[in-house]
């Protein structure tokens, strides 16, 4: 169990540093934008290499399950945890859970931009 606390913490030190370089290189060759591109660039790139690394990991068994806690939960968790939910929404629709595919996003938008509203609204009472 030590070991794979470690390994996730190490990928997530990594990723996290990734998610905060890529997303400063985005912003600064755009940085007129008003819109948060490099968020954006961060979730779709952890998205593709959370797809990329899965699809390696099953098709042609390169990885134990040491090396999927270290990129899959620890170095995309850390980068982005948006690859976690796109890669989990995707295994409800292979597994034919079309609605609860879609129930899992409606989800995650509504309590997720609820849940930011009311933490915004607790930190500023007082």
């Amino acid at each position: 169990m030590t070991s794979q606390i470690f390994l996730v913490g190490i990928g997530g030190f990594i990723g996290s540093v990734c998610r905060f370089l890529l997303s400063g290189v985005v912003h600064r060759l755009m940085p007129v934008s008003e819109f948060p591109l490099g968020t954006l660039a961060v979730n779709v790139t952890g998205c593709l290499l959370i797809g990329v690394v899965n699809g390696l990991a099953e098709t042609r068994q390169i990885m134990g399950p040491e090396m999927r806690l270290f990129f899959m939960i620890g170095l995309l968790g850390g980068f982005t945890t948006f690859s976690t939910f796109g890669y989990e929404t995707l295994a409800l629709i292979r597994d034919a859970e079309v609605l609860r595919a879609m129930a899992n996003v409606a989800l995650h938008m509504f309590c997720g931009l609820t849940a930011v509203w009311l933490g915004d609204a607790l930190g500023r009472v007082g």
